[in-house]
């Protein structure tokens, strides 16, 4: 231009284009961004492709995958299409000349700026709200699978007669496309309402018509196909009434019609549909009237009879008929409610019976005697004895057990044993130095199987039946390395150049090379890269210590591997192992679960799985695909090997519906029930999350009766757990015991109720938890008369407590620096009366584990607080059993050994003890204390004897760092035997 200035003009400033080199360097950064995007989506994807497949189920990946991306594709496409036609239309149906005003002025600057865009932003905004639907459609693949490979039920509904399958699996379905339709009118609706707006279809303040003929027909025709989506939507609302929740009498959640829904809201949809539909066809008549005025008319008139008809009306309904007379009137559709929950949870054979609470017997021996015969009481508390267990079988930092242990059974002689067992596994917080090798190459597994008797201690310790390391003991030969386990949280990666420590003893380390096939192979350079990026590891692509044959294992505890497999099955809280044909397996509960079934009542699962021990261990929370849910089936059992890391997935309800449909939808990945061999089953025992779903519905389904059901009278709870101040419901136990009825002590698991707001007993539940019997699952309930009154845990607990001489005694135990713990407060049926159990445990002194010191028993009344089980049912009953030998009176011989030296000590250590069972009963606490010192003192000498002539012999124990107190007879000679 010109210089138009007077003056001097400066120097010109010329901004260059970036030199070659350096657009070439911006260019090859750009793409190295894209490329490393790129290969990080691809490792992810890579890496779980290579997972499945290693586990041998890449089925799921696959059939998951293809699922979502077709519906992805489908919907996504579908809504692109609709939105985008309708922007076309509507730019099409455009008036030639826009009128001339302030509004269509302002408007042309709009459009004069996009008419070079208009292809690119029709493609823009199509691509967008089809990659939202797509995306959100694709996480309706469970849905979709369930629809298309549905099974039905053979059961139907009391209202419409339509098999069950339709709610469970239909109906969410046709929801779902319900739901898109609406997405998809009102997105176009917008969509075209904006473009005739932007090109004068619609005016808003310009003179004249508001609306051009062609933006009419095109707007009503949107508005009729919304219309009649909602008439589609009244008539599928008539079914959603069978499963339809709502807070009503004695339970929340509760699901199914009542009276107001079958008389009114009911016959309301029905009406509105019709309403709706006529109102559709309104609208769509304008494509040749031209007018709004009758669709108007019609929609109003729609929204009036839909505030009328179905919200006035079944209001009234429920004031002036329902109200007045509700027993009368809710009673039949109260007793569609009961019939089709219980029969939902499981819970329709249940057999409620009335118990006295009271013992008749006047036979003191014939009582004492009946204890053994009523149950194996189990009084190692698996869920506090784990420091214990860590405390005398750790044996190595390195190694540790969950913080809760399971009961399982086991055979010797031919006879059954409750089994207090847990694993050794891995703790990587114990090794000596934490680094990369150590942590993933050196340190990879844990060793060996430790169980104790759940029915005996000896000196307070469990009494091992396999212990030390390599354990040893009744279990017999069997692969003792645990690559998988609860613990095992993190990778490693095995089978390569680097030696990895198999276990250590007397002669030092002992190294090995992991021999199975799990994991995924990282000989490949691209699998290499992959878990690199995937793992945020860097050293995986090049360090050494990877070579041929090295196999990364991840995804590692046996809950995480069913739920990857199986992503459509709810898996039990509590995965317990067991050996099994020579292997240690870990065995893994999991339910198939709809919330669609008509008429029973929804529960949550997180919240009626909670108790005492999942607040305090998260581990043990279920895993749930659907929380709220209102049919469940313990339908799969499933296996994870401990060394190779296999699942395998059994069927185990071959009734349930929902398997079958997804046995349907990935065939091949559930093994058929008669895979299951009896060594294997003979382990699987009821799973507790099912139970304590089922003792919820329970506390109120356990009556048939309608009337009884709504005047809540027979509403019972669940009481907290009395041993500890958490404020969360007393965990169910399992026990080896005998409901009356039976003829032989059945392995069960158990629970007590107490009457809503109150703490005496009402009811005693147990189910047949042993898989390998007949009543495997069937469920027992001993009714408590409600004209008196029996003690329930609180109460027991509480009594416990307050008792002068125990709370005394506890008080002592609680001297210096010691603590007690209670144990399990079992509950069992004897003789018309209730025998409560609860062992103490001491945590104190030196020690860091808790021992068993001390037992309470309390039956009809009398409580008893002993060092023994035998001694505490003895002063309970006022006599002694007649079919085993006399129990201990604290006067035992000392135990005998052939060293002089630590006969010695033992014989201090039983006058110690005598001396102080005597002081105790005086009251002397000095000399108490003074004879606790003398039996420890003994106790310790007697040790170092026997120690150094284990040592001088060649011997000694070569499992225990620390020979504690269990390595010497207890000096009373006493255990708990049950």
């Amino acid at each position: 231009m010109p210089d138009r200035g007077g003056g001097p003009t400066g120097p010109r400033i010329r901004v260059g284009r970036p030199s070659r080199r350096v657009r070439t360097l911006l260019m090859t950064l750009g793409v190295l961004a894209v490329l490393g995007m790129a290969f990080t989506m691809f490792a992810g994807f890579w890496t779980d492709w290579l997972w499945y497949r290693s586990v041998k189920y890449s089925s799921v990946f696959t059939t998951t995958l293809w699922t979502k991306i077709g519906l992805f594709f489908v919907f996504g496409l579908l809504m692109a299409l609709a939105v985008g036609f309708n922007i076309w239309l509507a730019h099409r149906l455009r008036p030639p000349l826009s009128a001339m005003s302030m509004e269509q002025q302002s408007l042309d600057r709009y459009r004069m700026g996009i008419a070079p865009y208009k292809t690119w932003l029709l493609l823009g905004i199509t691509a967008l709200v089809g990659l939202i639907a797509g995306a959100s459609a694709s996480s309706q693949w469970r849905t979709w699978l369930m629809w298309v490979n549905g099974v039905p039920f053979h059961q139907k509904d009391p209202q419409f007669h339509l098999d069950v399958s339709f709610y469970a699996f239909d109906l969410p379905w046709y929801r779902f496309l319900l739901g898109f339709g609406f997405a998809a009118a009102i997105l176009s609706l917008i969509a075209a309402a904006l473009t005739h707006y932007l090109y004068g279809g619609l005016r808003v303040t310009s003179p004249g018509a508001r609306a051009t003929a062609a933006a009419t027909g095109h707007l009503s025709v949107l508005l009729g196909i919304f219309v009649a989506l909602k008439a589609v939507a009244y008539w599928l609302d008539r079914y959603g009434l069978a499963v339809k929740s709502s807070d009503f009498k004695a339970t929340d959640n509760w699901t199914g019609l009542r009276y107001v829904d079958a008389n009114a809201y009911l016959p309301a949809k029905t009406i509105l549909f019709c309403i709706a539909v006529i109102c559709a066809l309104l609208f769509f008549a304008t494509l040749w009237r031209r007018t709004w005025q009758l669709p108007v008319i019609g929609f109003g008139l729609m929204v009036l009879s839909a505030i009328l008809i179905g919200g006035l009306y079944p209001a009234i309904v429920q004031k002036f008929q329902v109200q007045p007379n509700e027993q009368a009137k809710e009673a039949p559709y109260v007793q569609k409610n009961l019939k089709a929950t219980r029969q939902a949870y499981g819970i329709d054979d249940t057999k409620v019976t009335d118990y006295s609470g009271t013992s008749t017997t006047k036979d003191k021996t014939k009582l004492r005697d009946g204890v053994d015969d009523a149950a194996s009481i189990r009084i190692l508390d698996p869920n506090i004895v784990s420091p214990t267990f860590q405390q005398l079988q750790q044996i190595r930092n390195y190694y540790a057990f969950p913080n809760n242990l399971d009961v399982d059974r086991y055979s010797k002689d031919g006879k059954e044993q409750d089994t207090v067992i847990g694993l050794r596994e891995l703790n990587l917080n114990g090794i000596p130095k934490n680094n990369w090798i150590n942590d993933h190459f050196r340190y990879t597994h844990g060793y060996g199987v430790v169980a104790a008797k759940g029915t005996e201690v000896q000196d307070g310790q469990p009494v091992f039946t396999e212990s030390d390391l390599p354990s040893t003991g009744d279990l017999g030969k069997y692969k003792q390395q645990i690559y998988y386990g609860e613990k095992t949280t993190t990778y490693s990666i095995v089978g390569g150049p680097q030696q990895e420590i198999d276990y250590s003893d007397d002669s030092g380390e002992k190294t090995t090379s992991y021999k199975g096939k799990s994991g995924v192979n990282l000989d490949n350079p691209v699998n290499r890269a992959a878990y690199a990026v995937a793992f945020n590891e860097p050293q995986i692509l090049y360090s050494g210590a990877i070579g041929k044959g090295s196999r990364i294992l991840y995804n590692r505890t046996p809950k995480e591997r069913v739920e990857a497999v199986a992503p459509w099955l709810t898996i039990d809280g509590d995965a317990y192992p067991a050996v099994v044909d020579g292997r240690i397996q870990w065995i893994v509960d999991a339910y198939t679960t709809t919330n669609g079934y008509p008429y029973a009542s929804r529960t949550t699962l997180g919240d009626t799985t909670a108790d005492s021990l999942t607040a305090t261990n998260t581990n043990r929370a279920v895993v749930a695909q659907q929380n709220q849910v209102n049919y469940i089936r313990n339908s799969v059992k499933a296996t994870v090997d401990a060394y190779t890391g296999e699942v395998k997935l059994y069927q185990w309800d071959t009734a349930d519906p929902v398997l079958k449909t997804w046995m349907k939808a990935f065939p091949g990945t559930v093994k058929p029930r008669t895979e299951i061999t009896p060594e294997l089953q003979a382990h699987f025992r009821y799973p507790q999350d099912l139970f304590k779903v089922q003792r919820e519905l329970l506390s109120r389904y356990h009556v048939t009766d309608a009337q009884t059901f709504l005047t809540g009278s027979e509403v019972w709870q669940v009481p907290n757990d009395p041993t500890n101040k958490s404020g969360n419901a007393v965990p169910p136990y399992y026990l080896s015991m005998k409901m009356p009825g039976q003829t032989s002590q059945a392995f069960s698991l158990t629970t007590t109720f107490t009457p809503n707001g109150r703490d005496n007993l009402s009811a005693f539940m147990a189910v047949d938890a042993d898989a390998s019997t007949s009543d495997y699952g069937k469920i027992r309930i001993l009714k408590l008369p409600t004209s008196t009154t029996v003690d329930g845990p609180k109460q027991v607990q509480s009594k416990f407590n307050s008792e002068q001489n125990i709370a005394a005694a506890i008080r002592l135990l609680k001297g210096g620096d010691s603590d007690i713990e209670y144990g399990n407060l079992l509950t069992v049926p004897l003789d018309g009366g209730l025998l409560y159990v609860e062992p103490v445990y001491v945590r104190g002194g030196g020690l860091k584990y808790p021992l068993l010191r001390k037992v309470l028993v309390t039956y009809g009344g009398n409580t008893a607080f002993e060092d023994t089980l035998d001694q505490a049912l003895n002063k309970v009953f006022g006599a002694e059993s007649s079919t085993a030998p006399p129990s201990d009176t604290g006067t035992n011989p000392p135990p005998t050994s052939s060293n002089p030296t630590v006969q010695q000590a033992l014989n201090d250590a039983q006058k110690a003890f005598d001396a102080g069972q005597e002081a105790l009963k005086k009251g002397d606490w000095q000399a108490y204390g003074q004879a606790q010192k003398d039996l420890q003192d003994a106790l310790k000498r007697a040790e170092d004897a026997q120690s150094k002539a284990g040592k001088a012999s060649g011997g000694g124990n070569k499992s225990s760092s620390s020979p504690g107190p269990s390595s010497t007879p207890s000096p009373s000679g006493s255990s708990g035997s049950g």
